[in-house]
Formats: structure tokens, sequence, C-alpha cells
């Protein structure tokens, strides 16, 4: 049961901020069993994926379409008014009664890594979805419009750039992106089209921040934190920012049994010395800026052959920081780095960064919000740091965003282990309806 409504006046979202609005109690009913609902339609997405036997769903591929049609169906159920939009996302929406003319955005993704889990992103969308189902069956009126998104490109593994459905919204979408093509050469504007959506109206998808109270996204912790404190949920006090690179070193291609080891110019011997370059100067600044870190998540060798000197070899970095000084200062020393080593070594390199993201802190008056709800609920404000992107830093400073945490069993992600409790969930989905009633002034 909530305990008490929540103050409106900080937003300054009432004309008037001595009127009450609605107060009463929310019926008891639509507590009951939200945890078993949002995880029995987690499951039931999963058996959409694009390898069998994995959970792998990329952006506007076969598997996104059967989930998109299936997140519709049940937006209609649960009394939205749902269609898919020029960006792929799928966004539901419930008109409110008019005393606030504006509308709470809640929602996440619904793509996925390859061979990931079957919680990252979904039980954002799907608790998103069971709140609005409650308080649809409930006949519980909201003084603002509820809007529910499925965003379709989170992950960012089909095409270089990511979060162009969250960017869309937040009227910060490249048109250059679609342009990018995937490893098929399919570019992101054709499958758009393919998929059903219009990329020149992409543009038209902002929102206007005067009439959005805010954003919230429920998601899985993906790391060990909560688990460490015992704690189902955790308010999240900021994102970190990101940049995405490509490395591409061009040594010379020769036999291996005929190239002298002093006349080479090996391009996968260099690569490996950049990659430790790259660990090396993450964990020099991470002594005294905690939370940085860099990663190489992938590297290709063409025309690879074990009697071969590599001549050519691509890899990618993966940079990201709670700070944008501090993203921004070692992204050049390691920049530096590498072409320092590949001077030294006479090959050639180039070093190139396409994709960055600022770091992206909460909203104080939603997390103000959130804790009040997570108080209602009988659990402790707990705040942590985001070092995962996510759709809700898409939105910052444009759209106020807040994020709630849910804990991963032994911080696992992007596994096919990944897992959240039951309980947890329904832990989740009652803070999150809590939310939304605080909001609207019910009791």
């Amino acid at each position: 049961m909530i305990k008490r409504a929540l103050s409106l006046s900080a937003y300054g979202w009432i004309m008037n901020s001595n009127r009450r609005i609605n107060t009463k109690q929310m019926p008891e009913g639509v507590w009951d069993g939200l945890g078993v609902e949002i995880a029995h339609k987690i499951e039931l997405l999963s058996a959409f994926t694009d390898e069998k036997g994995k959970m792998t769903r990329l952006y506007l591929g076969p598997a996104h379409r059967r989930s998109v049609d299936q997140v519709l169906a049940w937006m209609r159920e649960a009394g939205l008014e749902a269609h898919l939009d020029a960006a792929g996302n799928v966004i539901g929406r419930r008109p409110g009664n008019g005393e606030i003319q504006k509308s709470l955005m809640l929602g996440s993704h619904i793509d996925t890594v390859r061979n990931g889990g079957i919680y990252d992103g979904t039980l954002g969308v799907l608790s998103a979805i069971a709140v609005a189902s409650r308080l649809h069956r409930a006949g519980v009126q909201l003084p603002f419009d509820l809007e529910v998104v499925a965003f379709g490109d989170e992950e960012g593994v089909r095409y270089p750039t990511t979060l162009s459905g969250s960017r869309a919204l937040a009227g910060k979408f490249d048109a250059k992106v679609l342009d990018e093509v995937d490893a098929d050469g399919i570019s992101r504007r054709e499958a758009l089209l393919a998929f059903g959506c219009d990329p020149d109206k992409i543009g038209e998808l902002a929102r206007d921040p005067t009439k959005v109270l805010g954003y919230l996204e429920v998601h899985i912790e993906q790391g060990p934190v909560l688990e460490a404190n015992d704690l189902a949920v955790g308010i999240v006090t900021g994102i970190s920012g990101a940049n995405r690179g490509r490395v591409r070193i061009e040594g010379e291609t020769g036999h291996a049994g005929t190239v002298p080891m002093a006349l080479r110019k090996d391009a996968l011997a260099t690569a490996a010395e950049m990659i430790l370059a790259v660990e090396r100067e993450a964990r020099a600044r991470a002594e005294h800026d905690a939370g940085i870190v860099a990663t190489v998540g992938r590297i290709e060798v063409p025309n690879a052959a074990v009697n071969t000197v590599p001549g050519v070899v691509e890899f990618t970095i993966d940079l990201r920081a709670p700070t944008d000084k501090t993203r921004s200062e070692t992204r050049e020393r390691i920049a530096l780095a590498l072409e320092t080593i590949a001077e030294v070594r006479g090959l050639r390199a180039d070093v190139g960064f396409s994709y960055e993201a600022p770091a992206a802190a909460s909203d104080p008056h939603l997390i103000e919000q959130l804790a009040a709800a997570l108080e209602n609920t009988g659990q402790p404000a707990f705040k942590l740091p985001s070092g995962a992107g996510h759709d809700a830093m898409s939105f910052s400073g444009h759209i106020p965003a807040a994020m709630l945490f849910v804990r991963s069993s032994a911080g696992v992600s992007h596994r096919p282990e990944e897992y959240t409790s039951v309980e947890d969930i329904d832990v989740a989905g009652r803070v999150l309806l809590a939310f939304v009633a605080g909001l609207a002034g019910y009791e």
C-alpha cells in the first residue's frame, strides 16, 4: 500500500501548487502477482530469437519483428493505444483525464546482444506494460498520459551507432546513421523500410520537453553491487559516458617461413601490443578515477592462415567513464599510445572513434520521487551508478530521466546465465507502480 502522496510542486506540473489531485487509496488488486505476470511474459518473449537455442534478437531482424507484434498485442490488452513508429520503436499510450497536459514515459529495449540473456531490456518493457495493465483493469484514471516505449536499438550489435530509437524521441537522431551498413551490406535505411518504417519521418518523433513529465526505465543491474548489499532494487544516480572506436592496422602480408623476424611488419603482433596498451592506459587512469573502463571486444584478421604473417588487422575499443573529462583525456592518451606503437613498428594505423554518448546524470527530482516510491514499498533508497549505457542517457539535457536497477544474480549479464528472480521482479513492479501512483497524487 502506498503510504503517502508525493509532492508534485517541485516540477510545477500543476498551475496551482496547493491543489491536490484525486487523493484516494489505490485499489488493492493492482498489487497482486506482478512478479509472476512479468516473469511469465519475459519467458514468452524469449522464444523470439534469430538463433535457435540462443537469445539473439537483432534490431530490425526477423525475431525483432515477431517481438514487435507480440508487444503490440500485449500493449493493446493493457489498454494502451499502440503502434510501431518510424524508428522501429513500439509506442503505447494511455490518455489521462486531461488535468495535466503531459505524459510520463516508461520503457526500455527489446533487442539483445548475440547469445545474451532474456532479462536485459525486456524486464523494463514488460514491467511498464504490467503496470499499465493493472491501472487499466482497476479503472484508475491518471491526470497525465502514460506512455510505454519498447526501443529496438539499444545494444548496437547490428549497426555501428546505437540508441537510435531513444535518440529519435529525444530529438538527437542523426540522419547520417541511415547510411550505416551491417555485416551483410544492408543499410539502416533499407532495413527500416523492409521493417515497415518510414525513415524520412524519424525527425518527427522528437518529444516536446514541455509536454513530458519524465522518463523512467527499469533495468537489471548487470553487475554485482545490489547482490553484494542484499538488495532487490536500487536508484541509478547516473550513467557513464561512452566512446566506441575502431582501429585498422596495415602491415605487410608475408610467408610465415620466409620473412625474417627483423623484417616483418606483422599487423597482428602490433595489434597485440596495442590491445595491452589500451588496458594499461585504462588501468592507470582507474587508479585515480574509479569507474573508467576500456575494452577490446572484437578483433578481425582478414584472410588469416596458419602459415601467413597477417598484413591487416582491425579491432574495436569500448571506453566508458562517469565523467566526460576523464573519458576524453583517456581517449586521447589511448589514441596517442596506439599511434606511437604503429610508428615505432613502421606500420600504418588508423584510430577512429565514431560513436560518443556523454555521461548522463539522473534527474534529481525524479530520484526524489523514486526514493519515496521505494520507501512506500518498504525498500531502502539505495543509490548506485551505472557503468553500462542505457536508453535513458539519450534524454539527458532534454527530458528528465531516471532509472531503477533490479538485482542480477551473480552480476551476470549479456550471457545465457543472466537471471533475476520472480521475487525481485515483483519488488521492481511494485516500486514502478508506486512511482506512477505517487506522481498521480494517489495515497
